[in-house]
């Protein structure tokens, strides 16, 4: 299933304004993992049972899983949304490991075959991890219906770690899904230009290093770039968000490690190995990947041999006009309108 979505009405922009009040959900602390490879994880609950740190048995799961640089402030615009769409939802956000104030993943999680990289296996593990966490009284994707949505980086990872581990989930939504190699795809310059700037970053002595990885000038200049919306407030709002955030990371060494893992890897090369519907939420004018490139990844989608389904669509393609690498600010609304669609169209999802 392929959409395009529309304005609400002729001749106005689908670029969203400036959100209301947002619901910030209760925080949670979590050691993930066993012994010394255990992450302190921290974690934000949305709607049902937001109190208890997991998901009670009789609402609906949904898992955000943020993107690189950003921690679970991103997408709790979106989370804010869904509260209003999907009955007896309850929404998990965790800040990813090395980010917002969870802890780093381990050095020894680190693979020598890359470099030094921290492979997204790690990510994977503590994905996994987490999962069980906040499930503790679900053994499979028949019970438990979570609905996991992952964007940008986190749509690698959440692409993964559906391959991976396929009866941990039911329902996988990825936005601004990356289709296309770093180093590969259209973004190829900056993308070396950006590893450079992360590598100087981490190599630099302390004093040198964190300024320049934190540099205000550097965030804004790359928030202007990705930004598409001529609203002046907005304009404001999404600068004073990755003001705020971007920021927000533990060390040198683990940024410049998600880093490496998200330039060496994409979502669309776990696509063949996913057998669970799958949902791509496309930004027309992406940064980080091209139409052609997600339509791809979504054909590699289609050609999966799965059951056939009684209820919604396998695969689904949302292309989303005028926006670009952030749908989650620019356009959240109409986001958690479609993932609440594609929720509702599978069983035991109706609302």
């Amino acid at each position: 299933m392929t959409s395009t979505v529309t304005p609400d009405s002729p001749n106005t922009s689908i670029l969203e304004g400036v959100p209301g009040p947002l619901i910030p959900g209760p925080r949670h602390d979590a050691l993930i993992g066993d012994g010394a490879q255990a992450v302190m994880t921290r974690y934000w609950q949305y709607g049902k049972g937001m109190n208890d740190g997991v998901f009670p048995e009789d609402s609906y799961p949904v898992l955000l899983v943020h993107g690189f640089r950003g921690d679970h402030h991103g997408l709790e615009i979106i989370a804010n949304y869904l509260l209003k769409l999907i009955p007896n939802v309850s929404i998990i956000s965790p800040d990813l490991p090395g980010f917002g104030r969870s802890a780093d993943l381990p050095e020894n999680t680190q693979d020598e075959t890359t470099q030094g990289e921290d492979n997204i296996n790690a990510y994977v593990a503590w994905l996994r991890d987490f999962v069980e966490h906040i499930n503790p009284a679900r053994e499979n994707a028949q019970s438990l219906p979570l609905h996991v949505v992952g964007h940008s980086f986190g749509s690698i990872v959440t692409s993964a770690f559906a391959a991976a581990h396929p009866n941990s989930l039911a329902l996988l939504s990825l936005i601004n899904p990356i289709s296309e190699p770093a180093l590969e795809g259209s973004q190829r310059i900056a993308s070396r230009l950006a590893s450079l700037y992360y590598r100087a970053g981490a190599a630099l002595p302390e004093k040198i290093g964190y300024p320049l990885l934190r540099s205000q000038l550097i965030t804004r200049a790359s928030s202007e770039v990705m930004m598409r919306t001529k609203d002046k407030a907005m304009r404001r709002f999404i600068n004073g968000q990755h003001a705020a955030y971007f920021g927000s990371f533990g060390s040198r060494r683990g940024v410049l490690s998600a880093y490496e893992a998200s330039i060496t890897h994409t979502a669309a090369e776990y696509a063949a190995a996913i057998r669970v519907p799958v949902q791509m939420l496309v930004a027309e004018d992406d940064d980080l990947g091209t139409p052609e490139t997600a339509r791809a990844m979504y054909a590699t989608l289609t050609s999966r041999n799965l059951p056939a389904s009684t209820t919604g669509a396998r695969e689904r393609l949302d292309m989303i006009p005028e926006v670009g690498h952030l749908i989650h600010y620019e356009t959240p609304r109409r986001a958690a309108e479609l993932i609440a669609d594609f929720a509702a169209g599978h069983s035991g999802n109706e609302k």
